[in-house]
């Protein structure tokens, strides 16, 4: 075996293992700061008590909410930074989140729709509606969807639907009260059927971005040789876009719209991995997942009182990070 597979390798079950302790970690800390023996013996079935109460009803739905979001999120970022060949590509920027979370926002507002079951569907039917507009709208009557194009489509549909939210969450006090935790991103009392509703969308998803990061590395290197490696340069974009709206859309169902995961993870990814999408996507995937459990644990802390929602605490974290690797080097997307 050579060495920098070897090196690679080790990458790989570092990362495994960092992400195995924050687990632990989420676990553990609280306003109740619980032992790893104790944890160990609050997650027996047969076990009670606060300390079961507080790890089973508690901690380990969120924890278990935002390794999945987390998945999904890095994923879908990756994914993003790759299709579009732009280092700042986010999720969001084909309208996925936007297009979620005013569907959320519209069946509760208008419909007074608050049950679990119900906002996942909304959240996902406005995801796939979202990005079905922007490739409309990116491609034009008589040319195809290009990257630019989309990128432009995304933002612009993106502001319309954010605008909208605030201006739905300001007609009255319940409305607000109900919609500014779920706006802003956060994995707390989201329960165990949004996430089961979600779950076989966002393994699909992961499944359909593993298969095509062979794809995306035809694409980078242009679409001439793309088609000279025999790749439908088209379909493989659709199916890439498809896998976008299933982990991004699935994942804000769920969670709602969390910033800088997907957007910051996949350029640490690819400073550990290399520019193989092969090794970049799933990488983004184990990190984005262990950075989102992160920050809801010291979003837990932070404040000493009341908790900060984790869609705070990322923006928090992930802006400066990022800022740091703009200047640190040429970010480069695939």
């Amino acid at each position: 075996m050579q060495p920098q597979t070897i090196r690679r390798l080790g990458v790989f079950v570092v990362a495994v293992a960092v992400l195995g302790v924050v687990v632990v970690l989420s676990l553990m800390i609280g306003r109740q700061a619980i032992s790893p023996g104790d944890v160990l013996r609050a997650l027996a079935p047969s076990a009670h008590g606060d300390n079961a109460d507080i790890v089973r009803g508690l901690r380990l739905e969120r924890t278990v909410i935002g390794l999945v979001a987390g998945l999904a999120l890095g994923g879908a970022g990756a994914l993003m930074q790759a299709l579009t060949r732009n280092p700042l590509a986010d999720p969001g920027l084909l309208g996925v989140n936007a297009g979620a979370a005013a569907a959320v926002v519209t069946g509760f507002a208008f419909f007074g729709i608050s049950n679990g079951f119900a906002q996942t569907g909304l959240g996902l039917a406005g995801a796939a509606v979202a990005s079905v507009v922007v490739y409309l709208l990116g491609s034009g009557s008589r040319s195809a969807a290009t990257p630019a194009r989309l990128a432009l489509a995304g933002t612009a549909l993106t502001a319309v639907l954010f605008s909208y939210i605030n201006a739905v969450a300001m007609r009255d006090q319940a409305s607000f009260d109900q919609l500014r935790f779920w706006v802003v991103g956060s994995v707390v009392n989201r329960g165990y059927d949004r996430l089961l509703i979600a779950l076989p969308l966002i393994v699909i998803g992961i499944i359909l971005a593993l298969l095509m990061t062979p794809a995306l590395n035809a694409l980078a290197l242009g679409e001439e040789s793309a088609h000279a490696l025999g790749l439908s340069v088209g379909r493989a974009r659709v199916a890439i876009a498809v896998a976008i709206t299933l982990l991004c859309g699935a994942a804000t169902a769920v969670a709602g719209p969390i910033v800088f995961v997907g957007l910051t993870v996949p350029h640490v990814a690819r400073i550990l991995c290399g520019a193989d999408q092969r090794r970049v996507i799933p990488m983004s995937m184990l990190l984005a997942a262990g950075f989102l459990v992160l920050s809801d644990t010291l979003g837990r802390v932070v404040s000493g009182g009341a908790e900060v929602q984790v869609g705070i605490v990322t923006a928090v974290l992930g802006a400066p990070v990022f800022i740091a690797l703009v200047r640190r080097r040429t970010l480069v997307a695939a």
